[in-house]
């Protein structure tokens, strides 16, 4: 994406943030987590893994669903919730009413890999042990990816464009992009944009074990998702919701709004190589990195972060990090923050944007939790131990998904 014609720089203003993740609740809770590395706390172990080779998760602690009132509970599958929760949260950030916004010029786009895939998964069992009759009439609309987009609508009153977005594990990434594209081409004001995960599946684990995709340190799952670490040896799954509330500069201008942040470029692509391994040399994730570094008239030498995909499996920690070093060289700071809320898929691409936009806020990068004795194949600057202090001004998100899916985003200081 982004090749062919010229295309002048177009800085999307961000002017809320929502956070729901392992980590904690709010956005505050969360950078508090995050920078100062304690265990998440929401280190779960399901009925629903037990016998796994990796029966461990990391999950949103509290009720979530009694935030939502009975009926509401009924048109919401968790990822949706989550979704909702998120959303309100960088709503109410971005200081923006919605019963009294122009709810038409409002766009929502959110990502999401495997939508209500335990919900369905209830619902099967439920169709084999007690019949077609008891089967819940809202499987269909509950499960489909786009329900959080729609829940997120409902919930916020939001009429214009809408859409669920699914690139795997670049969704959220992507729907960011996608959000600024129709702020960029004037189809919306305002765009309501991230995503949402809440994969508790058994049957999504058994086919991530089955590939080596997810630890088995089940003697200490506060530490099994060590991004970048030399003796890493897979992901933990995570649920989360990530959101930004992004606005058209004038828009956001002209109501006095906060800009916490400014996306600036956005560049997507795929390996065209296989379903699950990623491209031998990273080359789908150089050309979405370069992509929105073009898109946002920036070099390498101007990035100054990057929240890395970092997922902490052997493989793509070493591609990434080599595809890095290619496009930025040495000198950016780079941290996963995976190890504290786990690999949330189609949600973390967003979450991650979320933490790097509190960096830049803040002039501090978070540590890679977990992360003790780096891996000497990997030729970058990786913040651990402790969170650093920096200068920074640009940042850098990249996202590398099953299917070949590629995004990045290239944020400035607002």
């Amino acid at each position: 994406m982004n090749g062919g014609s010229v295309r002048h720089p177009y800085p999307v203003a961000v002017t809320g943030l929502g956070l729901v993740t392992a980590a904690g609740i709010g956005v505050r809770e969360n950078w508090h987590q995050v920078t100062r590395f304690s265990a998440p706390s929401g280190v779960g172990h399901p009925e629903e893994l037990q016998g796994l080779p990796n029966d461990f998760m990391y999950l949103v602690t509290g009720d979530v669903a009694n935030v939502f009132d009975a009926a509401e509970r009924r048109l919401m599958d968790r990822f949706s919730q989550l979704a909702v929760l998120a959303a309100r949260e960088a709503v109410d950030d971005a200081g923006l009413r919605p019963e009294s916004w122009p709810k038409d010029r409002v766009a929502v786009i959110v990502g999401t890999a495997n939508g209500g895939l335990p919900f369905q998964g209830e619902q099967h069992r439920v169709l084999f042990e007690r019949g077609p009759s008891r089967v819940s009439p809202m499987t269909a609309a509950l499960t489909a990816g786009n329900n959080g987009a729609a829940s997120v609508c409902r919930d916020l009153q939001a009429t214009g464009p809408s859409f669920g977005i699914n690139t795997t594990c670049a969704s959220g990434t992507d729907a960011i992009g996608i959000a600024r594209e129709f702020l960029r081409t004037g189809l919306c004001d305002i765009a309501v944009a991230g995503g949402t995960e809440s994969s508790c599946s058994r049957l999504l684990a058994a086919s991530m074990c089955k590939i080596k995709g997810l630890s088995t340190r089940r003697q200490s799952p506060n530490t099994a998702c060590r991004p970048f670490d030399a003796s890493r040896d897979g992901f933990v799954l995570g649920e989360g919701a990530g959101m930004l509330v992004l606005e058209r500069p004038e828009h956001a201008r002209c109501r006095g709004a906060q800009v916490r942040a400014q996306i600036i470029g956005y560049g997507a692509s795929n390996d065209a190589f296989a379903p699950v391994a990623p491209h031998p040399d990273a080359a789908g994730g150089e050309r979405a990195l370069r992509a929105a570094m073009a898109d946002a008239d920036v070099s390498g030498a101007d990035v100054d972060h990057v929240n890395a995909h970092g997922t902490s499996t052997v493989v793509n920690d070493i591609l990434e990090g080599a595809m890095l070093h290619r496009v930025l060289g040495a000198h950016p700071l780079v941290t996963s923050t995976k190890g504290m809320t786990g690999h949330t898929l189609g949600a973390a691409g967003a979450i991650e944007t979320v933490f790097a936009v509190l960096a830049m806020q803040h002039q501090l990068v978070p540590p890679t939790a977990n992360l003790e004795t780096p891996d000497p194949q990997i030729p970058v600057e990786i913040v651990h131990k402790e969170a650093r202090s920096a200068k920074l001004n640009c940042a850098a998100k990249t996202s590398l998904g099953f299917g070949g899916h590629n995004s990045a985003l290239i944020i400035s200081r607002g």
